[in-house]
Order: structure tokens, then C-alpha cells, then sequence
């Protein structure tokens, strides 16, 4: 689908930009979309058991689908028609994804030990202190206080660097892959910063 360079009269003079608004929405719906259903599901996860070897299992297992995501998600960039803003989906899902897994840790690991943070952690908690975490920002009225959440945090604070520089550089590869395989069109205009 090649987007027409010039309007054959002023009646379709902006088809083009209805067309690429069309395409964005899209992409931005089914982004937002994918946030809010990982979101919706980490509070409807019966997340009832303790912190234990099956939810350290059940990380590690969720960590490798992550892997699995953004390693198809970058080969889906590649292929597409407008790969920037399959990226942005990409980012979209992969992201949460990511997040919400160390959430519903720190909230079993708090409900099961719950001395191991400066406060018991709700869901809710759980996800301010991940994207804390992940936003580096620091800590403040919520912090690990015990070996095994210091431990688990860590953990995540160097995962959250890999994502942070590898997968976006392999994402960007990607999208700069499908942009040449597509010969540089975009439905967006181009930032020239």
C-alpha cells in the first residue's frame, strides 16, 4: 500500500493525511490496548500463592517470554509496512509485560515476608515501586529492607538496563532494517532533529 504523492484534485486533497491519521490511530490503539489488558491482568491474576521456588520459577519462565516477545516483536518490525510504529507496539507490549512480572513478585515476596519492604506492598504498591525501580529514580517511602527483596530489586535494576540499551537498540535496528527494506516511507512526517 503506497500512499498517493499528490492529490489528483482538491476533493482528495486530504485523503493522504486521513489515510496516515487512520494508520497511526491504529497503531496507537492496539498500543494503548496492550497496556491496558497486561495492567487489567496483573490485578485479576489470582496471585494468592507465597513468594517461593514456584514463583522464582515462574519469574525466570516469564522472563524467557519476554525474551521470546521482543525477539519476535523485532522480527515483525522488520517485516512491516510502517516498522517505527511497530516498534512503538512492541515497546508497548513488551514493556508492561516486563513490569508487571517484577510487580507480581515484589507483591508475593511482601505478602509472604512482609518485613521485606519499609511497608507491606498492595498490587498497586508493587507497580509504583517496579516502575520506581525501573525509572530509576530511587526509593522513597518504599524500599527493600530484607536480603531477598534487596536481591530480587537488584536483579531487576540490572535486567532494567538490558532493556533499557539492548532491547531498544535492537528494536531501533530492527525499525532501521524495515525502513530501508521499504525504501524510508513513513506514515508519519520525519523529525529532522
Amino acid at each position: 500500500m503506497s500512499l498517493p504523492s499528490e492529490p489528483l484534485d482538491e476533493a482528495h486533497a486530504t485523503e493522504p493525511v486521513r489515510w496516515n491519521l487512520r494508520i497511526l490511530a491504529g497503531h496507537l490503539l492496539r498500543s494503548a490496548a496492550s497496556v491496558v489488558l497486561l495492567t487489567a491482568l496483573y490485578y485479576l491474576a489470582p496471585l494468592d500463592g507465597g513468594f517461593g521456588v514456584l514463583a522464582v520459577v515462574l519469574l525466570v519462565l516469564g522472563l524467557l517470554l519476554f525474551g521470546g516477545l521482543v525477539a519476535w516483536q523485532t522480527a515483525a518490525i522488520t517485516r512491516a509496512e510502517y516498522p517505527r510504529l511497530r516498534a512503538l507496539e512492541a515497546l508497548a507490549t513488551a514493556v508492561p509485560l516486563f513490569l508487571v512480572m517484577f510487580s507480581a513478585s515484589y507483591f508475593l515476596l511482601s505478602k509472604e515476608l512482609p518485613e521485606s519492604f519499609a511497608e507491606r506492598l498492595s498490587r498497586t504498591d508493587a507497580l509504583y515501586f517496579t516502575v520506581t525501580v525501573f525509572a530509576t529514580v530511587g526509593f522513597g517511602d518504599i524500599a527493600p529492607t530484607t536480603q531477598a527483596a534487596r536481591a530480587l530489586v537488584t536483579g531487576q535494576m540490572a535486567l532494567d538496563l538490558i532493556v533499557v540499551g539492548v532491547i531498544a537498540k535492537v528494536l531501533f535496528g530492527a525499525v532501521r532494517i524495515g525502513m530501508r527494506r521499504r525504501g524510508g516511507r513513513s506514515p508519519i512526517p520525519e523529525d529532522d532533529s
